[in-house]
C-alpha cells in the first residue's frame, strides 16, 4: 500500500485515540506509551511473522498483541487494538503512533529537533539555538545533537570538486 494511502487510512484512528486521550488524566502520555509499545512490537520480525499467519483471525491478532503488552496496555487500549484487528488494520499501528505523536506535539506546542554537526556543540550554543528556535517557532524545543565527522569529508570533497 502506498504511504499516502496508509496515512489516509491511519489518520482517523490516530485522531480518535488522541481525542480520547485528551479527555483522560495523563491520557496523552499514557496513549503515547501504549501506541509506541504496540508499534515497537510490530517492528519485531517474530511478531510480524506471527501476525502474517493467514489462519489467525482478527480476534487472534488482537489477543496476541494484547498478551505481549500485558499490563502496559489499558482496557481502552485493548479495545482500540480489537477495533483495529476487526477491520484488519493492525499493520497501521506504526503510522497511527507517528500521527498521534504529531497531534500530541502540536497540542503541547513542542517540537523535536535534531542537529547534526561535524564538531561538538557547546551547551551555550545549544541554548542559543534552542532559544532562537523557540522564539521563531513559538514552541518548546527538545533539541538533540549528534556529531558526524563525515560531514567534513563531504564538505572537503565538494570544495575540491568546485
Amino acid at each position: 500500500m502506498a504511504e499516502a494511502e496508509l496515512a489516509t487510512i491511519a489518520r482517523p484512528y490516530a485522531r480518535a485515540a488522541f481525542s480520547y486521550a485528551l479527555e483522560q488524566d495523563s491520557g496523552l502520555d499514557s496513549w503515547s506509551r501504549m501506541l509506541q509499545l504496540l508499534s515497537a512490537a510490530l517492528g519485531e520480525e517474530l511478531v510480524r511473522v506471527a501476525l502474517d499467519n493467514p489462519l489467525l483471525s482478527g480476534e487472534d491478532e488482537a489477543s496476541l498483541l494484547i498478551s505481549l503488552l500485558g499490563d502496559e496496555i489499558s482496557t481502552e487500549g485493548q479495545n482500540f487494538v480489537n477495533v483495529l484487528a476487526g477491520y484488519d488494520r493492525v499493520a497501521l499501528l506504526p503510522e497511527i503512533a507517528n500521527m498521534y505523536e504529531l497531534l500530541k506535539a502540536n497540542h503541547e506546542k513542542t517540537m523535536e529537533v535534531e542537529v547534526t554537526s561535524a564538531f561538538e556543540i557547546s551547551e551555550g550554543e545549544i541554548e542559543v539555538l534552542s532559544t532562537a528556535l523557540k522564539n521563531k517557532l513559538q514552541r518548546d524545543i527538545n533539541l538533540e545533537t549528534t556529531i558526524d565527522e563525515s560531514l567534513l569529508v563531504a564538505l572537503s570533497l565538494k570544495l575540491k570538486i568546485q
